[in-house]
């Protein structure tokens, strides 16, 4: 025995991690709406995976809205998905264009930088610095 675990005990821990990140992602909204949808609601509020109510903080939604052409408002999509991947540690990705484009007008990324392959690598530190900049627009998914 070389004192490795087998490949039965990986890929049950594999498996087990994976039935830990969906209990995980249950609190992930399940339909996601627009800036103007959210701004219309007196209570704007979105409907998790678990059935649960997640609430949009009114003025950070008007500060944002404020800030973004209507186009993206109309088409931006809240909250925000941050992707976090455990084969990559330090980072997590954005897949929304118009996420990413809000971002970019917001400040958050320079005009300079692309998406690849339909999505946006950031360090996760920057995505807790642009989450605590607008608080409940941002969420985090595990995969």
């Amino acid at each position: 025995m070389s004192g490795r675990p087998s490949i039965d005990c990986e890929s049950t821990f594999l498996k087990w991690m994976r039935v830990e990140m969906g209990k995980i992602n249950k609190g992930i909204v399940s339909q996601r709406k627009s800036i103007s949808q959210l701004l219309n609601e007196e209570i704007p509020q979105s409907e998790t995976k678990a059935g649960d109510e997640y609430f949009f903080e009114k003025d950070v939604l008007t500060a944002i809205s404020e800030e973004i052409p209507e186009d993206i408002r109309n088409r931006l999509r809240l909250p925000i998905i941050f992707f976090f991947d455990n084969r990559v540690p330090d980072s997590c990705f954005i897949n929304d264009e118009y996420a990413f484009k809000a971002l970019q007008i917001l400040g958050e990324f320079s005009k300079l930088r692309r998406m690849q392959q339909g999505k946006l690598w950031l360090g996760k530190s920057i995505a807790y610095s642009i989450m605590k900049k607008y608080p409940s627009v941002f969420q985090i998914a595990f995969g």
